[in-house]
């Protein structure tokens, strides 16, 4: 059995699939999603968005007004503590707003649930999601995979985003990517550069094989 097969909670009923997006603070995790939704829609995967911030709406309302969803499909969840408390701990809000968007958009296929920006120990409850991926970028420094935090080695898929950056902060990529999939077990490690749209492609591709079984 695939070991990235989605591990639904028994405690709902199967409806979208729902992938948390992870990682510490300015790692590029609102941009990812910002580049997932035109990548998934245009391979016609019907979906849906859920930010998490401390104390406001900031990360949905900046998704609203990229023009690229509906913003009515956009839900903001309001931490009011650690981020990783409402997708890990007591991840009810989270779990509310996601039942509340399959309610209103019947035909939803996807969920994207992006974390407040958290350290290297965030991850997402299963009771959450079917499916995380942690993001991290090479201006936190080539040492992260070595650290060995939960969100690197609990992970389904690593993303190391910002590859763009790595010549101007002194970052051996290759050596970086090598470091991640050892410490992860050869588990799935992809680069991304968000900001040129540069390997998102392949993170759709992972997503359809691994979580919605497409291919």
């Amino acid at each position: 059995m695939n070991q990235l097969a989605p591990n639904p909670s028994p405690s709902r009923t199967i409806g979208a699939a729902r992938v948390g997006i992870g990682g510490p603070v300015g790692s590029g995790k609102t941009a990812m999603v910002e580049r997932l939704i035109p990548a998934l829609m245009a391979r016609g995967i019907d979906i849906a968005v859920i930010t998490n911030d401390l104390v406001t709406a900031e990360d949905a309302e900046r998704v609203r007004r990229t023009g690229l969803i509906d913003p009515a499909r956009v839900s903001a969840v309001e931490a009011g503590a650690c981020p990783h408390t409402v997708i890990r701990e007591d991840p009810t809000l989270n779990i509310e707003a996601a039942d509340d968007l399959e309610r209103r958009f019947p035909g939803v296929e996807l969920i994207l649930i992006e974390s407040g920006g958290d350290n290297l120990a965030s991850t997402f409850s299963r009771d959450l999601t079917d499916f995380w991926m942690f993001v991290i970028d090479v201006a936190g420094g080539d040492d992260i995979p070595r650290k060995r935090g939960p969100g690197v080695i609990r992970s389904d898929l690593l993303v190391i985003n910002k590859t763009d950056l790595a010549p101007h902060v002194g970052v051996d990529l290759p050596r970086m990517h090598a470091e991640a999939l050892n410490v992860r077990n050869q588990r799935p490690v992809l680069l991304t550069n968000c900001r040129r749209g540069e390997g998102i492609d392949a993170v759709v591709d992972l997503l359809e094989r691994e979580v919605l079984f497409r291919r």
